[in-house]
């Protein structure tokens, strides 16, 4: 083999493997703002935030997922698939356990600096229930509770309450909606938006 074909050969898989770690390393980039406090972009700016969020579509900056070792989603252990239409199914349910604003601002404000979030500003952010409490979420665990970038209402509420509906419909089970929300709440966005 000639002396520049097995240089070529090496650049080309050196190019390979830095396409290949971009690709593998995009998702742990930490979010900041962009041109609008509801929009934002991925960026390297805190790599050593405990948390990082992870955007699924570049496209549309509410295509956000928590990260799961910070925030995998904990269940309210008072709402069963036996006791939907008495809790989640129920109108104003979610009202009664919702945790007081002076609980999720102070929860939200530290974790805003655990995810490494360039814009500190509270306004940016829903203090989300990442399984929400019409899913039958944990109403203040920490770990069901995170700093979504962007306001409310938004794509993830709209994915909520038709998974509720979905349940309380009997089209789908609790278990299955909960795990609808956790997987890839943007993939049923995606189908329900279109």
């Amino acid at each position: 083999m000639h002396r520049s074909s097995r240089y070529f050969l090496s650049f080309l898989l050196i190019i390979a493997l830095f396409g290949f770690y971009l690709i593998t390393h995009q998702q742990q980039l930490t979010m900041s703002p962009a041109s609008s406090p509801q929009s934002h972009v991925l960026s390297a700016e805190d790599v050593n935030a405990q948390c990082h969020a992870r955007i699924i579509a570049p496209s549309d900056p509410q295509s956000v997922l928590p990260d799961p070792n910070c925030t995998p989603g904990v269940l309210n252990s008072a709402v069963t698939q036996e006791n939907i239409y008495e809790t989640i199914c129920h109108r104003g349910f979610t009202r009664t356990i919702r945790p007081p604003v002076s609980y999720t601002s102070k929860l939200k404000r530290e974790q805003i600096a655990e995810y490494g979030y360039s814009d500190t500003s509270m306004s940016s952010y829903e203090e989300d229930h990442y399984i929400s409490l019409e899913l039958g979420g944990s109403p203040d665990d920490p770990k069901n509770l995170w700093p979504e970038p962007h306001g409310s209402p938004n794509e993830k509420d709209l994915v909520e309450n038709y998974l509720n509906q979905q349940v309380c419909d009997r089209k789908m089970t609790l278990a299955e909606a909960q795990r609808e929300i956790t997987t890839n709440w943007y993939a049923v966005y995606q189908q329900i938006s279109r």
